[in-house]
């Protein structure tokens, strides 16, 4: 059977890391935690576990996932954020996939959890993911904070069925001051890369995130959560290209 290191970094995540260690426990031969200098219960919490637990300054999302990647023991490698766990669905389905591992790369549907509720449309649902993987095929990669794992031409995939389980805010107030974060890890990104805003990007771009989720996507259908997560969505593609105007306008100045 394929020995598995489940990889997981985190900041300050003593109210999710628990759960997440717990839903991983059947499935890792390793569970691998870089965290990057909590200052709160994470490290406590994680020693009451089967885990190894190394602290590291971070990187950016990319830089500090592909560390603690290559950290790891073993080659296949499930990665998670602390605020994930796996459904008994994924975790059978995990458990399978061990005994052969027949494909490179395994992708997985997200289900995200928005103040209590489940939310099904949006465009969160299903937001598949490649969480399981032969580390040896590729690097993670994309623009920070949207990282993913970007694996190398000639690549073979299979889906997985069950749900990831993500408990992404707990308050609207945790996602306006994730999108204010965000937002600004986004635009300095964009401004390294050389990209520029313009005037469609900044004012087109976030009316159309908002009909796209909210009717296309049938945002809708999640009744007061759906309007709420489409509008700040909206705000948060306004913010970004907002915040890259600021940087180049500093520049000139």
């Amino acid at each position: 059977m394929t020995k598995l290191s489940v990889v997981i970094i985190t900041l300050n995540e003593e109210r999710n890391i628990a759960r997440c260690l717990n839903s991983v426990a059947t499935v890792a031969d390793e569970i691998l935690v870089v965290d990057s200098i909590s200052t709160d219960r994470t490290k406590e919490i994680c020693q009451q576990y089967r885990v190894r637990f190394v602290e590291h300054p971070f990187e950016g999302y990319i830089g500090q996932k592909n560390y603690a990647t290559r950290l790891a023991t073993h080659n296949h490698i499930l990665s998670l954020d602390a605020d994930e766990a796996l459904s008994d669905t994924l975790k059978h389905s995990i458990s399978e996939a061990k005994k052969h591992f027949d494909a490179d790369g395994f992708t997985m549907n997200r289900y995200t959890n928005y103040c209590g509720k489940w939310i099904k449309h949006c465009g969160w649902y299903p937001d598949v993911k490649l969480r399981l993987f032969n580390r040896t095929k590729g690097l993670w990669g994309g623009i920070n904070p949207h990282d993913r794992f970007i694996m190398e031409k000639g690549s073979t995939f299979s889906h997985l069925e069950g749900d990831l389980l993500h408990y992404s805010y707990h308050t609207e107030s945790d996602h306006h001051r994730q999108i204010d974060r965000f937002t600004d890890i986004a635009a300095r990104a964009y401004y390294e890369a050389g990209k520029k805003p313009s005037f469609i990007k900044q004012w087109a771009s976030p009316l159309a995130k908002f009909m796209r989720d909210y009717y296309f996507n049938l945002g809708f259908l999640d009744g007061e959560a759906g309007l709420k997560i489409c509008l700040l969505s909206a705000k948060a593609t306004y913010l970004k290209y907002s915040k890259l105007k600021k940087l180049w306008r500093l520049e000139r100045s």
